[in-house]
């Protein structure tokens, strides 16, 4: 059965709604600060949610907008083009590096999807999203040692992120052969979410296995 990484979803486009409004009043012609941005991360009922705050030209917000539009209509190469500019453009944001990463890793990218990932994580390094879409590209290039780094550096920021989680227990199970790893975070990841048929059938195999290996 294939156990697919479970990819985060394009960010919303409210990740630069603040760096929009600092940028409102901007009429000088200027071109924007490029100062590190501030970030957050705060639980809300569906998660997390994590905010920055740097000052960008509505011209940018404007591309950033369409890129994810062009990405949730499976246009990658035109939502490439448009983050990289929004990355040029705003190199202190970590959020349109992470989609541009994730749009890299669709079109099977991935020396330049981990390239831009590394890049998000110099801005944001504590970005738990980043962190588990770089264990993603790790572990399609085979480097399972730095994919459960990456995730568990994830989770460390955000213990209940159960994409991260999930994809934690798969690695375990299926590249690691560490059933241990798996089923503790197998089980973590089933607090996280109302239900999952298909990994409850996986606990249930890797615990048949577990008991016939003690055998």
């Amino acid at each position: 059965m294939d156990r697919t990484d479970r990819i985060s979803p394009w960010l919303p486009a409210a990740a630069l709604l603040v760096a929009a409004l600092l940028s409102a009043c901007a009429t000088t012609g200027q071109p924007p600060a490029k100062a590190q941005p501030r970030a957050q991360i705060q639980d809300d009922a569906y998660g997390f949610t994590i905010s920055e705050e740097a000052r960008v030209s509505g011209d940018v917000r404007y591309d950033y907008d369409q890129a994810l539009l062009f990405l949730e209509r499976g246009e990658l190469q035109n939502g490439i083009r448009l983050l990289e500019a929004v990355a040029e453009a705003a190199p202190g944001l970590s959020a349109p590096r992470i989609d541009l990463g994730i749009a890299y890793n669709h079109a099977g990218d991935l020396e330049a999807a981990e390239r831009t990932l590394l890049l998000a994580l110099e801005a944001n390094p504590n970005h738990p999203i980043a962190h588990n879409e770089l264990g993603i590209v790790y572990r399609k290039r085979g480097r399972f040692a730095e994919a459960r780094q990456s995730y568990e550096a994830a989770l460390a920021v955000y213990a209940g992120y159960h994409y991260a989680r999930r994809n934690l227990a798969v690695l375990c199970d299926l590249y690691l052969a560490d059933m241990q790893c798996a089923l503790e975070n197998y089980e973590a990841y089933m607090t996280t979410v109302t239900a999952d048929d298909e990994v409850t059938m996986w606990m249930k195999d890797l615990q048949l296995r577990m008991d016939q290996g003690a055998q």
